[in-house]
């Protein structure tokens, strides 16, 4: 089970990388039911952690703006295990999107301080 936490209005839940040669890194994400694939970082935060470029992907906004994104592999531990992830490099805010939320069941109790649960299906 994955837990979290509704703080300032946003679903947060904290995921760690796994980053060769060093301790795993936790990252606080907003929980983005209308983003469709896996996790955005701020281009920033995708050069600190050094992840891996892939290749640019086409991307439709939300604005409904189509533009070309670069994609980066990162390690993650997901409920628990291990596991690769895409990571779109852009935005200002970490967001984990719907793609990670397949075959789990998500639970917020949207209010502040509301508790937030994943689990598998």
């Amino acid at each position: 089970m994955i837990s979290g936490i509704v703080a300032d209005g946003h679903p947060i839940i904290t995921i760690p990388f796994r980053i060769p040669n060093r301790a795993d890194f936790p990252i606080e994400f907003v929980i983005d039911t209308g983003f469709t694939d896996e996790l955005c970082l701020p281009p920033e935060a995708v050069a600190l952690l050094n992840l891996p470029f892939r290749y640019d992907m086409r991307a439709n906004l939300a604005d409904n703006s189509r533009v070309m994104l670069p994609v980066h592999r990162a390690i993650i531990v997901w409920n628990g295990e291990e596991r690769e992830a895409r990571v779109f490099a852009t935005g200002r805010r970490p967001l984990v999107g719907t793609a990670l939320l397949d075959s789990h069941e998500l639970v917020i109790q949207f209010t502040e301080g509301g508790l937030i649960t994943i689990d598998e299906l």
